[in-house]
């Protein structure tokens, strides 16, 4: 029993990585992208002074914002998903974190007007490659991870072909069909769903 578990248990934690990996670096990048990347001045006519005009990432490279939003969205896109598809899903996502982290590569040698602030961009690609990481880690083991609700399929399926049983008062008797679970029972069940087990099969 322990070393069909130790594989499930392992994908779950790859699992989990991923989808951190891609949603932190996609948020990294997104939060970067709305920061001021350049200040441009305006010289006015005396008395007049200058004009600070702020330039953030996401109007110095428009499409860059966009992209990040999408890697969020993928990156929990990634749990609702199993097998090929999430692989699929794994190989975008990788593609989009690169091309996140190319938006924050070209901040940082663009000659943009004004003063120019390039930690910013810096923190763009740093954010995207995270993301890459991610989608990368998702296309090459995302096949065989969990997907959202197995634990309880599995549980159902193993119990499908198995006699019921009857409970009242804490007696359980085969050849009967599961029933609610009543009275000072009402307490174990919960207990037992949040464990992840089913408190009708025995």
């Amino acid at each position: 029993m322990s070393g069909e578990r130790e594989p499930a248990v392992s994908g779950r934690r790859e699992l989990t990585y991923a989808v951190l990996l891609c949603v932190a670096g996609a948020g990294l990048a997104l939060w970067a992208a709305t920061r001021t990347w350049a200040v441009e001045l305006t010289v006015r006519p005396a008395p007049l002074g200058p004009e600070r005009a702020l330039r953030t990432g996401a109007a110095l490279v428009p499409w860059l914002p966009a992209l990040a939003v999408v890697g969020l969205a993928g990156g929990g896109a990634v749990l609702a998903t199993r097998g090929r598809l999430r692989q699929v899903l794994g190989g975008l996502l990788a593609l989009l974190g690169v091309a996140v982290a190319a938006g924050g590569g070209y901040g940082l040698v663009a000659a943009f007007e004004g003063a120019v602030s390039r930690q910013w961009p810096a923190l763009t690609l740093v954010g995207g490659l995270v993301a890459a990481a991610g989608g990368a880690l998702t296309a090459l083991r995302g096949r065989a991870w969990p997907a959202m609700g197995t634990r309880y399929e599995r549980r159902a399926r193993a119990g499908a072909g198995r006699p019921g049983t009857a409970v009242a008062d804490g007696a359980v008797g085969e050849g009967a069909a599961p029933g609610p679970v009543t009275g000072r029972r009402t307490t174990e069940a919960w207990d037992a769903l949040d464990r992840g087990e089913d408190p009708t099969v025995s």
